[in-house]
């Protein structure tokens, strides 16, 4: 049942969340209306489409990994009973937030839009107030030793390009 719970609180939180910040709000400010592509050039959209591919099914694999693996949701007010550090948590600690700006990021370049490159930014600059103010001491607090480990092994934004592995 535990598992059932957090599978469906987790698929909550990801219309409410993600699809709310990386898919309603980039609509609202641009109607997916097409600008001419930044610095004319056509190839630009094509790394943006890149980014928004390559966001998606990672932000999908990391919210499943927190309901599967770590038996809760990525909402604070049902936070995971296990560390998930598997799958793209070997590369990155914060998939999700990284997936998000990744596709609202990928979304400015296909689209040509400025707005959403600036919108993109905020969001990262609260993900990572929140992170280092709010999430990182919860984790430290819940997991201890392990999420330290963690933290000391695998980097925050900047994925690394060979995994983390367990000991």
């Amino acid at each position: 049942m535990q598992r059932t719970i957090a599978v469906l609180g987790s698929a909550a939180f990801f219309v409410v969340a993600p699809c709310t910040l990386a898919g309603l709000v980039p609509w609202s400010i641009t109607g997916w209306h097409v600008q001419p592509p930044f610095l004319g050039l056509e190839l630009i959209r094509g790394l943006g489409a890149v980014m928004i591919l390559a966001g998606v099914p990672g932000l999908v694999d990391a919210f499943a990994r927190f309901a599967l693996l770590g038996l809760g949701t990525p909402a604070p007010i049902a936070p995971p009973q296990n560390l998930v550090v598997t799958g793209l948590y070997r590369h990155v600690r914060n998939p999700m937030y990284v997936a998000v700006t990744a596709i609202i990021l990928g979304q400015a370049a296909l689209l040509g839009d400025w707005r959403l490159i600036v919108y993109g930014a905020l969001l990262w600059l609260f993900f990572h107030v929140f992170v280092v103010a709010y999430e990182e001491p919860m984790l430290v607090q819940t997991f201890g030793k392990e999420y330290e480990a963690f933290r000391a092994a695998v980097p925050r934004w900047i994925p690394r390009m060979s995994p983390r592995r367990s000991k």
